[in-house]
């Protein structure tokens, strides 16, 4: 979980979106700004003029003539008209930049999410993350549309308020401004302690966000084993936690308000008292205009401020947001200093040729140093020596791992939970690198290997299948997306899905939401290995692949299996013991180590853990 803070550059960084992608709206944005904060400004200042130069002598003769105090009205119309409409302009204005800040963040949190390694989720809650998404970008986006022009606005505002000032009166105008240092002075102390507790709210949100995704996903297995009560116990904590802080932050920035309306009230009483009291007694040529124009601008001065105050809780709020959302896009890319590709090929004369055409026939394209290329077929032959291992430092989980899988031929991996065997496999994709050792594909280092087309070669089917929203077709092609309905009805027969598609009302087009929900459990798996079926591999890895499947299923799956296997090496993890007995070698695997290899029969003689295993003396956990 991310540590709650705001860090350095946050602001310079979310105003680089802004200055770079829409540089001219926010050209605009701030002329506008200008313009309705001068006018703002200036109809205050007119006030005076229209008062003492118009107002007051006519009620000094008997038929007065309104001809200049009409179009002085009218003056001062146009004046806040122009104020009107530049307001409405740049807050429209806003509204554009703001989403369009937000989809540019949301993109690249995306694509970054996607270069990510697993590493990454693996220790990040899936509703933390989402959680980014949602909260943490949508309290950013009312930062930018609300909170910045009004920021922007009242600093021009404030500036052209206090040149007004010290033209209508400089004395009156010192006053403020002590008045005002003071009022900043005490909302400042109270704005401090409010954004700690804001910055812990938002850390505080993904924690929620991250259990409520987890016991949803966990729905079955809490009523299973009764542990609704528990769970509740375990919301309550986290939920009170959030409310604590939620509490805390706005318990101060409800204080902030009110604090500041009062102190910008009460000057706004001093100065209409010190005004009368300069007028009455001719000091300084205070006049009823002046003193009316100044209270405008002192109301005026105090507006800003206390929107700027109004504002800070939401603007600490999403810096909060903005530096988790960039703590991500920041994460280290997994990395890939592969340069051996995969490689459409035909043979001419009995070499390899590299081509464009979609010939069914790979190799890998390896440059050498001295500027040599080599062609190498892909066949599939894998081979891991003396590999070690550690998802932590100094905490080892594979042991010397040394084995050889030949084109054609099926490797099992058995033994206890926590044994090792789904990290072997996930150190064939990559999703992991090696501490020390080499594993070699078809004679080449994978770690020269381009992870994307390493993982191209690697059909992989896993005990949790993951469908996604779409047809039934659209999930099949996710394998290969160029492929034919012909080589998609293929695959399905291959897996033996075909005839369970047909029987649905909308066949291969039939439209599959959450997961598949609306399938068997036997069925999404069938669909995740014809998935990997259409991408004909000539690697396949298959972690506990038929463990959710009914045994008379498991046998129509083994016998489609056994056709897709034929010619490819296989990687199996399984707990079933009966489906890796045609393997031509099974490893035995204890606290990361093999500790027993060979056939099925080489393994029953040696009646060691196998047997024992087998003949169900000991039971896998």
């Amino acid at each position: 979980m991310d540590k709650p803070s705001i860090k350095k550059g946050t602001i310079k960084r979310l105003m680089g979106y802004i200055t770079k992608n829409f540089k001219k709206q926010f050209v605009v944005v701030i002329i506008c700004i200008i313009i309705s904060s001068v006018a703002s400004v200036a109809g205050s200042l007119f006030l005076q003029q229209l008062i003492d130069n118009y107002i007051t002598p006519l009620l000094e003769v008997e038929n007065p003539v309104f001809t200049g105090l009409l179009k002085a009205i009218g003056i001062m119309v146009c004046i806040y008209i122009c104020g009107i409409t530049s307001t409405y302009l740049y807050n429209r204005l806003m509204v554009v930049i703001a989403q369009g800040v937000l989809k540019k963040i949301r993109d690249e949190m995306f694509s970054k999410m996607e270069a990510l390694p697993i590493r990454y989720f693996d220790t990040h809650t899936h509703g933390d993350v989402m959680s980014k998404y949602t909260n943490d970008a949508d309290t950013l986006t009312e930062t930018i549309a609300q909170s910045l022009p009004q920021a922007i606005s009242s600093i021009i505002t404030v500036v052209s308020i206090i040149f007004g000032m010290l033209y209508l009166s400089p004395v009156l105008s010192i006053f403020v401004f002590i008045f005002t240092v003071i009022t900043l002075v005490v909302t400042k102390n109270i704005a401090k302690k409010s954004a700690k507790y804001f910055i812990s709210q938002q850390a505080s949100i993904g924690k929620v966000n991250g259990y409520i995704e987890e016991m949803l996903n966990g729905q079955k297995v809490i009523k299973v084993f009764t542990h609704e009560e528990k769970a509740k116990e375990e919301f309550d904590k986290l939920n009170e936690q959030l409310n604590e802080d939620m509490y805390q932050a706005n318990k101060f920035s409800n204080i902030m308000m009110p604090v500041a309306a009062n102190l910008g009230n009460l000057q706004y009483v001093l100065i209409a008292i010190i005004g009368t009291v300069f007028a009455i007694n001719g000091y300084m040529a205070m006049t009823v205009g002046t003193i009316v124009s100044f209270l405008q601008l002192t109301r005026n001065f105090s507006h800003p401020i206390n929107q700027i105050m109004n504002h800070m809780n939401t603007v600490i709020r999403s810096l909060a947001g903005a530096s988790r959302i960039f703590d991500m896009m920041d994460e280290e890319k997994e990395k890939d200093d592969g340069y051996v590709t995969l490689v459409n090929i035909k043979k001419e004369n009995g070499e390899i040729v590299e081509t464009q055409e979609k010939t069914g026939m790979w190799a890998w394209k390896h440059p050498h140093h001295d500027g040599t290329l080599d062609y190498v077929e892909l066949k599939g032959h894998i081979e891991m020596e003396n590999v070690n291992f550690a998802y932590e430092e100094g905490k080892t989980v594979l042991h010397d791992i040394t084995l050889y899988a030949k084109p054609g031929q099926k490797i099992a991996f058995v033994g206890a939970t926590g044994a090792g065997k789904t990290t072997i496999t996930n150190l064939l994709n990559r999703f992991y690198d090696i501490e020390d050792g080499k594993i070699r594909y078809d004679g080449i280092n994978i770690n020269k290997i381009k992870k994307a087309d390493l993982r191209k070669s690697l059909g992989m089917v896993l005990q949790d299948t993951q469908l996604f929203t779409g047809t039934i077709k659209e999930n099949i092609k996710y394998g290969k997306s160029d492929a034919t309905d012909e080589e998609v009805i293929e695959a399905a027969k291959l897996a033996n899905a075909h005839s369970f598609i047909e029987r649905l009302p909308q066949g291969y087009d039939t439209m599959l939401t959450r997961n598949g929900a609306e399938l068997s459990q036997g069925q999404r798996q069938l669909l995740a290995i014809a998935r990997v079926a259409i991408n004909n591999p000539p690697v396949m890895i298959l972690d506990e692949a038929t463990s959710s499947i009914d045994t008379r299923t498991e046998k129509i799956v083994q016998d489609g299996m056994d056709k897709l296997m034929e010619g490819r090496t296989v990687f199996v993890i399984a707990h079933r013991l009966s489906t890796v007995r045609n393997s031509k070698a099974i490893m035995v695997m204890d606290h990361g180590r093999i500790i027993e290899r060979g056939t099925h029969e080489d393994l029953i003689n040696q009646k060691g853990e196998y047997y024992q295993l087998y003949t169900g003396a000991f039971e896998l956990e």
